[in-house]
């Protein structure tokens, strides 16, 4: 995946470390970030944040939230917002249970009917706030009141599970091992290793690309550094999960979703014109963007990716419970927030979203370790997203 960081024409003899730095604060602040707080809670735990389980556990807890994350991305990229999130979530989950459990379907049929509930969801809240322009506040808050009703009406109030074994594999299971390694999981471990190279690879290229063109590109030092940092988490990672039980399924979805979502928002027509409507609706619907027909599609993706992640939820609790979904809306917000999103629009980037729901996900972790209340946990959370949102007006103002 490429995270090159790159703007602005280069100057003679290229940038130095520190005025790219100062120019990409952004970006390098929050996986400087995410670091420090890994730093301080791994210590603060006596080592516990990042033992295999808590770190395979941390990976599961956040899946749903990250998925969903990536496709909020793009909806508030686009000028807009969706509260609907965390209640079409629960409602899909139930929706699974009925289908699973009550009428005993294939869990391979049912998760496709869910996947496309959760697309035509996203269609009619879309519909709404594309060709109606009514804001996607009030369409999206109906719709979390709706869809939290009709879960309750599903499951009559109840919980329902549990789920088939083959089923729960989307959550709880882990890549086999063909490999056999006797205290780690050679296959996971190969995995990781080549995930770190391809990632300094792609990098590299680009890097090399924007050089051909006379474009500023990342100082060799600060390149050779970030990557080299990357890969070394990555290796880390990857072993400390092999030495577990390897690399959870759920966590090759999540992959898989990140670079097709970091290539659709970098490399397509589609995701450049999603930042345009982001940075001035007028100037793109002038310019020949079909700006409805984006905003549109936007929600149905968020639709899809919000059914996903209720199918992962429900597969992880092995159960369908009324208030499934339940606030989800607002970490998966906080999560783009937090991660570089602009609450104007046009906007933000994959990585940074992804990083934004680990930083919560870190948090909450680690602040349960230590046995800091909810409520407590409630306000640190809140005032995490208040300054990330202050950096954001700050940066505005300063440009």
């Amino acid at each position: 995946m490429d995270h090159t960081l790159t703007q602005a024409s280069t100057p003679a003899g290229g940038p130095s470390a520190g005025h790219f730095l100062k120019q990409n604060l952004r970006e390098y602040g929050m996986l400087i970030s995410l670091v420090a707080i890994m730093v301080f809670f791994q210590i603060m735990t006596d080592g516990t944040l990042l033992q295999p389980l808590n770190l395979t556990n941390l990976v599961l807890q956040n899946s749903y939230i990250v998925i969903m994350a990536l496709g909020m991305l793009l909806v508030i990229v686009a000028g807009h917002i969706d509260l609907s999130v965390g209640s079409v979530c629960g409602f899909v989950g139930a929706l699974a249970a009925v289908l699973m459990v009550q009428y005993e379907w294939h869990f391979v049929p049912a998760t496709l009917v869910c996947l496309v509930v959760g697309a035509l969801i996203g269609a009619a809240q879309g519909w709404f706030v594309a060709y109606f322009h009514i804001p996607s506040f009030i369409v999206t808050l109906a719709g979390m009141l709706v869809f939290k009703g009709l879960a309750l009406a599903l499951l009559n109030g109840q919980s329902v599970g549990p789920f088939p074994d083959t089923f729960q594999a989307l959550s709880s299971g882990f890549i086999p091992d063909p490999l056999a390694g006797a205290e780690l999981r050679l296959t996971s471990l190969l995995l990781g290793a080549a995930v770190a190279l391809t990632m300094v690879a792609l990098g590299w290229r680009a890097r090399s690309h924007q050089q051909m063109h006379g474009m500023e590109t990342e100082p060799a030092l600060l390149f050779a550094v970030r990557n080299t940092v990357f890969a070394a988490i990555i290796l880390a990672l990857a072993w400390l999960m092999a030495s577990y039980k390897g690399l959870p399924n759920v966590l090759v979805i999540m992959f898989v979703l990140m670079v097709a979502y970091d290539f659709v928002t970098t490399r397509t027509t589609v995701g450049r014109r999603i930042y345009a409507l982001g940075g001035n609706e007028k100037a793109a619907r002038l310019s020949g963007i079909r700006t409805e027909r984006l905003a549109f599609l936007a929600f149905v993706n968020m639709g899809v990716l919000a059914a996903l992640a209720g199918l992962v939820f429900a597969a992880r609790l092995n159960t369908a419970t009324p208030k499934a979904g339940l606030g989800f809306e607002l970490d998966v917000i906080a999560a783009c927030f937090i991660g570089g999103a602009s609450a104007s629009g046009g906007v933000g980037k994959v990585m940074g979203a992804v990083i934004g729901a680990f930083v919560m996900g870190v948090m909450n972790n680690g602040m349960s370790i230590l046995g800091i209340g909810i409520d407590y946990q409630q306000v640190i959370k809140g005032l995490v997203l208040l300054a990330a949102v202050c950096v954001d007006v700050y940066n505005k103002k300063k440009a």
